[in-house]
């Protein structure tokens, strides 16, 4: 019988146990028996491991379909391409009929004979480039036009060429001055008139357009404005309405039109307000020009600018007389300058080059010691005064100097054709960027050469300036991609950027993958990926952040020693080698970046990205494509290799003995996997 409590709770009771098989349960103040703890110990293990497993799958998962989808996609891609190349396809598939450069391929329009006397005695040229005549046309023809076409190839005569055809003015839509002022100076010397309204515009010479853009009988052809005009003068607005209504604005030029999309690599702001120009102005035509613009982008284009059944001509990517190069940056800062001068003075003495900087302070700096070396060079940004930046443009222009050394802010539209080089002496931020810049060497179809110089630092200096734009990082790793491969032709990478297909033989051995044809193998670094993210996160239990820098110096066994860890061996790799390791796990993305803003910076760091959770299977192996020299290089003839490798491989890294597991071999540039 079970006694009741009336009063109160029952009495505590003692310890006590009772025996359940083997095992004997105890109870005492909460702590479980030392046995069943231990036992509980390996079961929260376990569950740990299953959690890291599960959450590997789901990862494998992710990847496999996202795969899938950019199969299917590049699948669709592919087959569109080979119907165009082939003429095949269904009537949905092809095009409508007066939308193809072949129906535009005439001379039997009522313009005709008009053009071609403007081209040989205005123009001073002989014949067309290809899509010219056909882009002339369709804008002669009043309809709108979307031409994609590569630097240098000639689209501002497209809208040029109409313009003296036409009655009235053309008004024309850049986004630099310099971009202006060097068409300006092109169309002076052609005795076309033509001029352009911007912020250090006089009062008189405000008033001077103002009155032409309204007078019938003006000769004004051509007016360039900056797209700030058009979004916040209300009275230049006014001025064009009533021009439209008159009859004297004939058409509308977008230059550089990529630049209305915030998908695109040079999203300005004040491009997304040009859609009022085709809702005013619906009858007077639109061609918007552009050497940069992937499908996706010239759809996102079309929508901004309000044009719905505009006609896209789209040019080859391809100039065959450029030769593409990516060249190990030394990381002295004086080691680069003297080997650009190495080049300029055997290759290209006294002819004009354009040299690319990362920031303003480095073309101060590069500029300087350029001319300490005798070379004739001007400083080109966006801080200096406007009457300082002319000058430097003319200078150059004029071969005055021989190289003008620049931010960004200097070349869309740039008519120099005799520019022998252009050098980037750090990376671009993004390959559109890249194509767009190094495209404006060689427009004289000689050939030219356009040399990257890539430093592992250059990354993160990039990507702390990109982090806030849509796409930055996503556009900044692709270019990083391009100079980390070292096996495929450099102008099937850009064809694929650029959703066309590209046949490597045709490169003609232009770049340095195709000139110098080096053994590439796969090599497994997956304990070098695993030490790297032990590091990693016991500098997280530390509550310490790792630069790129502050990693490698612990990843080699240097820096505090409260962030080393004993269990990890400094890799037997050199310093570029491991560089080349941590930009691959980046770019696969083993690691990530991590950015914190101060008042005066943007700082980036280290960290573990989800990918790493699959190093929880040991079946998962990390590998990449390393270069190997078949032939044996002794130690003391080092030296002698170094040069060789200089003349025969554009300036390709020296060899170095990497040790892989029990695999020896001579490994030279790393270079990232790219998977088709």
């Amino acid at each position: 019988m079970t006694r009741a409590w009336r009063h109160g709770p029952a009495p505590r009771m003692p310890v006590s146990s009772r025996i359940v098989g083997p095992v004997v349960v105890g109870v005492s103040d909460g702590r479980l028996h030392p046995d069943l703890a231990s036992g509980r110990t390996d079961m929260e293990e376990e569950l740990v491991l299953i959690d890291n497993e599960m959450k590997a799958l789901e990862l494998q998962i992710q990847e496999l379909l996202e795969r899938q989808q950019a199969l299917q996609e590049r699948k669709q891609r592919l087959n569109r391409k080979i119907k165009k190349l082939t003429g095949d396809g269904d009537a949905s598939s092809s095009k409508a009929p007066g939308t193809s450069p072949e129906d535009w391929d005439k001379k039997d329009f009522p313009w005709s004979q008009k053009v071609d006397e403007t081209l040989k005695n205005v123009f001073d040229l002989q014949s067309f480039r290809p899509l010219q005549l056909q882009a002339i046309n369709v804008t002669m023809a009043a309809k709108d036009l979307f031409l994609i076409m590569p630097t240098g190839g000639g689209k501002s005569l497209c809208y040029e060429l109409p313009a003296v055809c036409s009655p009235g003015f053309t008004l024309v839509i850049c986004p630099l001055i310099s971009l202006m002022e060097d068409q300006l100076m092109v169309l002076e010397q052609l005795n076309i008139p033509s001029t352009m309204l911007n912020s250090t515009s006089t009062k008189e010479h405000v008033k001077w357009v103002h009155d032409e853009m309204l007078n019938k009988s003006s000769k004004l052809k051509l007016l360039y404005v900056t797209p700030e005009k058009i979004a916040k003068s209300k009275v230049f607005m006014s001025k064009l309405e009533k021009a439209y209504q008159a009859g004297c604005l004939t058409r509308i030029a977008v230059d550089e039109v990529h630049c209305c999309s915030q998908w695109g690599h040079d999203f300005r702001p004040d491009y997304k307000s040009l859609g009022i120009l085709k809702r005013q102005f619906p009858n007077a035509p639109l061609i918007g020009l552009t050497a940069t613009a992937t499908n996706d982008i010239l759809e996102d284009v079309k929508k901004i600018l309000c044009v719905q059944k505009g006609i896209t001509f789209t040019a080859s990517f391809d100039r065959p007389n450029l030769f593409y190069e990516i060249r190990q940056k030394p990381a002295r800062f004086e080691s680069c300058i003297e080997d650009m001068v190495r080049v300029i003075n055997s290759r290209y003495k006294g002819k004009s080059g354009i040299i690319y900087c990362f920031s303003q302070k480095d073309t101060e700096q590069v500029t300087m010691s350029l001319e300490q070396l005798g070379i004739g060079a001007g400083c080109y940004h966006s801080n200096m005064e406007p009457s300082v930046k002319s000058k430097v443009h003319k200078d150059w222009s004029l071969n005055k100097i021989q190289v003008v050394v620049a931010t960004v802010a200097f070349g869309m539209g740039i008519d120099k054709a005799n520019v022998r080089f252009v050098f980037h002496q750090s990376l671009s931020k993004s390959m559109e960027n890249y194509y767009q810049e190094s495209g404006r060497a060689g427009r004289d179809d000689l050939k030219a050469d356009c040399i990257l110089y890539y430093g592992f630092m250059d990354i993160f200096r990039q990507s702390t300036m990109v982090v806030m734009e849509n796409v930055g990082q996503q556009k900044l790793y692709e270019m990083v991609a391009y100079c980390q491969d070292s096996k495929r032709c450099r102008r099937v990478q850009i064809a694929q950027h650029f959703d066309e297909v590209w046949d490597s033989t045709k490169c003609n051995k232009m770049c340095d993958n195709c000139n110098c044809d080096a053994a590439l193998e796969k090599i497994d670094i997956t304990s070098y990926c695993s030490d790297l993210i032990k590091i990693l996160k016991h500098a997280e239990q530390l509550d310490e952040k790792l630069t790129p820098l502050k990693l490698i110096e612990a990843w080699n066994g240097k820096g505090p020693s409260k962030l080393r860890l004993t269990s990890i061996k400094p890799p037997n790799l050199s310093r570029s080698e491991m560089e080349d390791v941590i930009v691959h796990l980046l770019l696969q993305e083993y690691l990530k970046e991590q950015f914190s803003f101060t008042a005066f910076a943007t700082i980036s760091y280290m960290k573990v990205a989800p990918r790493a959770n699959l190093l929880s299977s040991e079946k998962h192996v990390v590998s990449m494509q390393m270069r190997v020299r078949t032939n044996k290089v002794k130690p003391t003839a080092m030296e002698a290799a170094d040069v060789t490798d200089a003349k025969e491989c554009g300036n390709k890294r020296p060899a170095t003995e990497t040790v892989t597991g029990n695999r020896r071999s001579k490994v030279a540039k790393v270079s990232t996997v790219i998977q088709d």
